[in-house]
């Protein structure tokens, strides 16, 4: 008699439930992998946040209650960021119709002399009710501050790198100061305390935000913002931002309490290599100035 061989009938249909469940499972993981990624490179980098902060400021004069301070960041000039998209941001800024708007450095990461007609383009399109000011990055030290700073008075726009801006309203003040680029060691916080008068509410502009740290420790500002770390660019939950750049490690992306002074980050509109932007969409950040007063 020939031996039988029976087939077995439930290790068989097991094992090919498993690997249709595995093949499943690996179609969806390469599914997400590619969604996210277009999501990264196309849409996120486009999809610009206003953010509008109130900042409660003591030394703040009535005359300021509410007073709008637009800032923008870390531009990056370059393929990606043409005078087309950055007029789009410009016009997107004025619709709002601030007060203010402050521009916190890295306008471009190479070739200035490149970029600096159409960042002159845009900027020139900038209407706020009182003035622009801006501060150079740790990228334009690198490229060409000098290029940056012609940039920034063909399109008037007030440099206060290591300097102040006075506002004046109803004969109160309101004080927009700037130190040049932190990392490249050109900030003077010693001649924008010169310069600053005794009395009035003062924002500084710093394009690196753990600066904020040295700032506050002065007792002068009331607010500081910066860029620089663009957030880290991909944020992952649980995990936060993989990579973020010296200087911007401690106070990477939006609000913090330093002493008695508010640094807020800005997360950038630009972006350096890779771009890409993953849980950290580009911002637009709207600071309403309050007195304590009116916040009570």
């Amino acid at each position: 008699m020939k031996p039988r061989f029976t087939r077995s009938r439930s290790v068989q249909p097991r094992f090919f439930k498993t690997l249709k469940r595995s093949a499943v499972l690996g179609v969806g993981a390469i599914a997400l992998i590619f969604c996210s990624l277009i999501y990264a490179y196309k849409i996120e980098p486009n999809w610009t946040q206003i953010a509008y902060v109130p900042i409660e400021m003591p030394r703040l004069a009535p005359a300021f209650q509410g007073y709008q301070i637009a800032q923008i960041s870390d531009v990056h000039a370059d393929r990606w960021m043409t005078q087309d998209r950055l007029q789009r941001i410009v016009r997107l800024i004025n619709s709002l119709q601030p007060d203010a708007v402050a521009l916190t450095g890295d306008f471009v990461t190479r070739d200035a002399d490149v970029y600096e007609s159409s960042l002159v383009a845009a900027f020139k399109e900038l209407k706020p009710k009182d003035l622009t000011v801006a501060v150079l990055g740790n990228h334009d030290q690198w490229t060409s501050p000098e290029v940056i700073r012609r940039m920034l008075k063909r399109s008037n726009i007030v440099d206060v790198s290591n300097s102040v801006a006075t506002v004046q309203r109803q004969g109160s003040l309101l004080h927009l100061a700037g130190v040049d680029d932190v990392w490249t060691q050109h900030d003077r916080l010693d001649l924008v305390l010169n310069q600053l008068p005794a009395a009035g509410a003062a924002v500084l502009l710093a394009h690196e935000p753990d600066f904020a740290d040295t700032s506050a420790a002065t007792g002068r500002f009331d607010l500081q913002i910066s860029g620089h770390s663009h957030g880290g660019q991909v944020t992952l939950p649980f995990w936060g931002a993989p990579q973020l750049p010296p200087y911007g490690k401690k106070y990477p992306s939006g609000y913090y309490r330093v002493g008695n002074m508010v640094q807020y980050t800005n997360r950038g509109i630009g972006m350096v290599s890779p771009r890409v932007r993953f849980n950290c969409r580009p911002e637009i950040t709207v600071f309403v100035l309050q007195t304590s007063r009116a916040k009570a």
